[in-house]
């Protein structure tokens, strides 16, 4: 069997993902820092950051959590938020075992195995269900998941984690789901969409005890865990976001359209122009075919997980709007969704061509590249 032959989706995404990120450090003379944003805090604090409200993105707030787990609060612009996503940091620290200068690569690693991982298993998903498994890589190289990996954010980790819990769902594996999941949402609390989702399919089915068990063995210690930040940082880390976010809204794509009304009308456009067909069509799209295959009393989890993740995307908050990189996070699930659904009822159709249309967003990479 030749080379070619061989080569599966998930070595694809190994590859690339290595030479992007050798690119990044060279660019960055060899420096592991360049993976994590760096601010003013960084720069004067060895240790826990005197200053409140800091700047900063989600990858750095990572790292500083995994260099000082008990004692990051500072350093957090909405500490009790950045804190709900202990797994990605903690492991870190972990792996680092506490090693300051190793944590960045730790950070990397995790993530990147994580995300090719994750499609190892979503091949095998899609190929259950007589698809090539190269639409995999829709979802491996899609920016969201792919760049979140050079920049330390927790996307490649919780969702990986929830591909491997839908796989142990479809396996039966009903008491390994359940921390697949609970780490998922520990990992990013949006991944507590297709939680919800997951729960609401066994109930339109009448599983009684397997929707109980999932409520009870992530819902709780979920549970717990945010009465820990309430009691130890004062607040609940459920949110819309970190500093300076904005609410979810109520009018459906009001998020959108306040980029027009609070911005201006070109800067609309602009973000109009990838939006529309990135976020809003694919959402109606879900919707729609959901919708109707659930009134029909055809209910497959897929379609619930497309449901729950087309419908949060009515109400994005204004503030991921008009942040290109954080709306392209934000729609992983999306993406996901659209391609196990598709797969399940177009396999032979038009919809799994239109999902590689994801890629086009990639671009946003030269960017990335060019500002390291």
């Amino acid at each position: 069997m030749s080379l070619l032959k061989r080569l599966r989706p998930w070595m694809v995404v190994l590859i690339l993902s290595l030479i992007y990120l050798g690119a990044v450090l060279m660019r960055a003379g060899g420096d592991w820092l360049t993976f994590v944003t760096l601010d003013a805090c960084f720069a004067t604090c060895s240790g826990n950051c005197p200053t409140t409200n800091p700047g900063g993105y989600d990858g750095q707030f990572a790292y500083y959590i995994a260099r000082a787990p008990g004692g990051a609060a500072p350093c957090q612009d909405v500490p009790a938020y950045r804190y709900q996503r202990i797994l990605l940091p903690i492991l870190g620290w972990v792996l680092s075992a506490g090693n300051e200068a190793l944590i960045p690569l730790a950070l990397i690693a995790i993530n990147l195995t994580a995300l090719v991982g994750s499609v190892a298993v979503l091949e095998r998903l899609l190929m259950q269900m007589k698809v090539s498994r190269w639409h995999a890589l829709v979802y491996g190289l899609f920016v969201g998941v792919f760049m979140s990996v050079r920049l330390s954010t927790t996307e490649p980790l919780a969702y990986g984690l929830v591909i491997v819990a839908i796989w142990l769902g479809m396996q039966g594996r009903t008491w390994l789901e359940p921390l697949a999941w609970l780490a998922a949402g520990l990992a990013k609390e949006t991944a507590l969409i297709f939680l919800g989702a997951a729960v609401l399919h066994h109930l339109w089915k009448r599983e009684w005890s397997r929707a109980l068990r999932l409520a009870l063995l992530t819902g709780l210690p979920y549970a717990l865990w945010q009465v820990f930040l309430r009691v130890w940082l004062g607040s609940f880390g459920v949110g819309s976001g970190g500093a300076d976010n904005t609410p979810f809204e109520i009018i459906p794509f009001m998020g959108l359209i306040r980029v027009w009304t609070e911005g201006d009308f070109r800067l609309f456009l602009l973000i109009a122009a990838y939006t529309v067909p990135a976020v809003i069509l694919p959402a109606l799209w879900g919707l729609w075919h959901t919708g109707r295959e659930i009134l029909r009393g055809e209910a497959h989890p897929y379609a619930f997980y497309l449901l729950a993740n087309a419908a949060i995307m009515l109400v994005v908050p204004f503030s991921t709007y008009r942040e290109p990189l954080g709306m392209m996070r934000f729609i992983v699930g999306l993406v996901l969704t659209v391609l196990l659904f598709g797969a399940l009822r177009f396999p032979r159709g038009r919809v799994l061509m239109t999902t590689w249309v994801w890629l086009a967003l990639n671009v946003y990479l030269l960017a990335d590249f060019q500002a390291t």
